[in-house]
């Protein structure tokens, strides 16, 4: 509402009786308690208290404000209160967002977080979308890059370095072999990301080693490309943690470091040190981090 606080000063006034009582209350001067009310009362076009010489009693339409503001104030504390409360318990949601691609490994994590907190709703945001955690659309996020995320107010973490192998089916080796050293890629067509400008760090070595013409299916989206590897369409690169559910993949060459995938947590700073958010990076870093690969 608008004129809120005029309201809330009628509030203490009905409800005390006096000016100086509500002005004590609401930590204002006298003066500021009668502008309220009379700013009040010629918004209204009533008269909502009758002047005394001991203080100030409601009328009927002072009764009818009292009662709407004292449900108004009541609601509000309680919604204080559950506030207060969810900032010391693991309840209510929290929000999470990742690439797709990584949605895989970070789900199974937000599962078992879930069944520890029974009262915590979970939401998995698996997008390319950028999250704005300033505007409270989401409390972590997981991102992807050669360098830290650089927007202010938020708190960035490293989680861990991504392994990315190059993968072939069974039933690609069966068909053209595998290669045995990279200089025997130029005789193998691939699966890559349909952005021959990406700067993913294995889409960049991939065009140093192979001739784009071998570059023969390409996919704007990793699961999509992660299915045309599996059904055979040639070799690409995939996430070695994605790779290893899938029995009829074949690691055709061991993940270099200079592929791999920097993974940052993201969390914005009012909402960094809340008991849900430090609780669930705990159990993300206890999953995924660089001590849990050790």
């Amino acid at each position: 509402m608008d004129h809120w606080d005029e309201v809330r000063t009628a509030y203490q006034v009905a409800r005390l009786g006096t000016v100086s009582g509500a002005a004590e209350v609401l930590g204002v001067h006298h003066a500021t308690v009668i502008r309220h009310i009379d700013a009040l009362e010629a918004r209204l076009g009533v008269k909502l208290f009758q002047r005394h010489a001991r203080g100030y009693t409601p009328t009927e339409a002072g009764e009818d404000l009292l009662r709407v503001a004292r449900t108004t104030d009541d609601q509000f504390q309680q919604l204080a209160g559950r506030i207060k409360g969810r900032g010391n318990e693991v309840t209510g949601e929290l929000v999470v967002t990742v690439l797709a691609e990584f949605s895989r490994v970070v789900a199974p994590v937000l599962t078992e977080f879930q069944r520890a907190h029974p009262g915590l709703v979970v939401r998995l945001k698996a997008s390319e979308r950028l999250f704005r955690l300033e505007y409270g659309e989401a409390h972590v996020a997981i991102r992807a890059g050669a360098e830290a995320p650089g927007e202010p107010d938020n708190v960035v973490q490293k989680l861990t370095d991504q392994a990315i192998g190059l993968y072939a089916s069974e039933s690609y080796v069966e068909r053209h072999g595998a290669p045995a050293a990279p200089e025997a890629l130029k005789d193998h067509v691939f699966v890559s990301t349909d952005d021959m400008e990406s700067r993913a760090p294995f889409a960049v070595w991939l065009r140093q080693h192979v001739p784009e013409d071998r570059i023969v299916f390409r996919a704007d989206d990793f699961r999509a490309q992660e299915e045309a590897v599996r059904a055979g369409a040639g070799i690409g690169f995939l996430a070695r943690t994605d790779a290893g559910q899938f029995p009829e993949l074949v690691e055709v060459m061991e993940p270099r470091e200079s592929w791999s995938i920097p993974l940052w947590i993201v969390t914005h700073m009012d909402l960094h040190r809340t008991v849900k958010v430090q609780a669930f990076l705990t159990a993300l870093k206890a999953a995924l981090g660089e001590g849990a690969r050790k």
